[in-house]
């Protein structure tokens, strides 16, 4: 049984750590023993609270850990993850020294950075492992594949700087077969026979994300970065044949309030919801202060009872009202559940992430701070 209860307000994310545990494996059983699983936990681990979920995934045998920002490396080494974590997003010379310290690997992505790391690392008699990005067509970070030539030969007259891996970003989240992927795949291809023409071999090549991971081995490499799937996600439905996936976080709260309304009753801001009959309105302890996206206003719902029970008007800052006037016996106090399953009905991020015209990542990694994690199964 799913824990609910929290000493304070009951919204809450519960995140089970036995099917993180299951993604994983399920990962490791599709790329083999030979690659290794660089796990992206970046954004709170996704909406999921990093430092828990990266303890459990280096207990299960991730080989590194990924994240964007320095503030999230530090995060994980003081929960004592000891794995290596790569900085992929980038760095700045002046966090130079807490990379240093903590033991961290930067991303380097352009000849302005590939300088100034060498020249302070040399400065400070050190050596830092580094890892590449080249850009093979998201036109974002990244070293350009066009300028190889030129950055190879800077590459070569480093003195402080180890290159440890080097790796590239599919522009495409969703599916990886289509043209433009595999264009980035023979450019990526293009640029290694470059590097190993220079003498350069960089322990860990890396280039597979989620959809790649589940549907392109040839983008294995030496390391995959899967991210989405490790929280039981696809990238697109038609992925749930290929690999057997379970979510994570689900999302609760209870009844706040119970109130029968008249007829032509209009409900929250703006009066964009009016009753049409005698109606049941309950009044939620969740708004898009939490993360629940004010989109869902009039066109999302939660379950209650087992049953659908659809938002009526606008989800307000810090509350939500559903129209429950359908589902019988409803009471205060009420579990409700947001995402996640509840009896045999079910509502998921890509559910929520459609009704809000956005994707899923967005609706995970945007639910707030003040909603407590409550973690289980650890």
């Amino acid at each position: 049984m799913e824990p609910i209860s929290h000493p304070g307000r009951p919204t809450v994310c519960a995140i089970d750590h036995e099917a993180l545990r299951w993604n994983l494996r399920q990962i490791r059983d599709k790329v083999g023993a030979a690659v290794k699983i660089l796990c992206m936990v970046k954004a709170n681990g996704y909406g999921h609270g990093a430092a828990e979920v990266s303890q459990t995934l280096a207990r299960g045998g991730a080989d590194a850990f990924g994240v964007a920002t320095l503030e999230e490396a530090i995060q994980l080494r003081q929960a004592g993850i000891q794995t290596p974590v790569i900085v992929l997003a980038g760095i700045f010379p002046d966090q130079l020294d807490r990379f240093i310290d903590c033991e961290l690997t930067p991303v380097v992505h352009d000849l302005v950075s590939l300088r100034t790391l060498d020249r302070e690392s040399s400065r400070r008699q050190v050596k830092l492992g580094v890892h590449l990005k080249v850009d093979t067509g998201m036109g974002r970070l990244g070293f350009l594949a066009a300028d190889a030539d030129q950055w190879i030969t800077d590459l070569k007259q480093t003195k402080s700087l180890q290159i440890e891996g080097v790796f590239s970003h599919f522009s495409h989240a969703e599916s990886v077969q289509g043209d433009h992927t595999r264009k980035q795949l023979d450019i990526f291809n293009r640029v290694l026979e470059q590097l190993h023409s220079a003498s350069l071999f960089p322990a860990l090549v890396h280039l597979a994300n989620s959809a790649a991971t589940i549907t392109l081995p040839a983008a294995y490499f030496d390391m995959v970065r899967p991210g989405l799937i490790l929280y039981g996600i696809y990238p697109s439905p038609e992925m749930q044949q290929q690999m057997s996936l379970k979510p994570v976080l689900s999302w609760k709260t209870r009844i706040l309030q119970l109130k029968k309304v008249p007829a032509r009753t209009s409900i929250s801001y703006g009066q964009t919801f009016v009753t049409e009959r005698e109606s049941v309105i309950a009044t939620l302890p969740i708004g898009y202060a939490d993360g629940y996206p004010r989109l869902l206003s009039n066109c999302g719902a939660a379950l209650v009872r087992g049953q659908r029970a659809p938002i009526a008007g606008r989800v307000c800052m810090d509350l939500t009202m559903l129209d429950v006037t359908d589902i019988r016996n409803v009471r205060s106090g009420d579990e409700v559940v947001l995402l996640g399953g509840q009896g045999a009905a079910e509502i998921s991020a890509d559910e929520i992430a459609a009704w809000a015209n956005t994707i899923s990542y967005e609706i995970l990694t945007s639910i707030g701070a003040r909603v407590p994690r409550i973690h289980y199964n650890l």
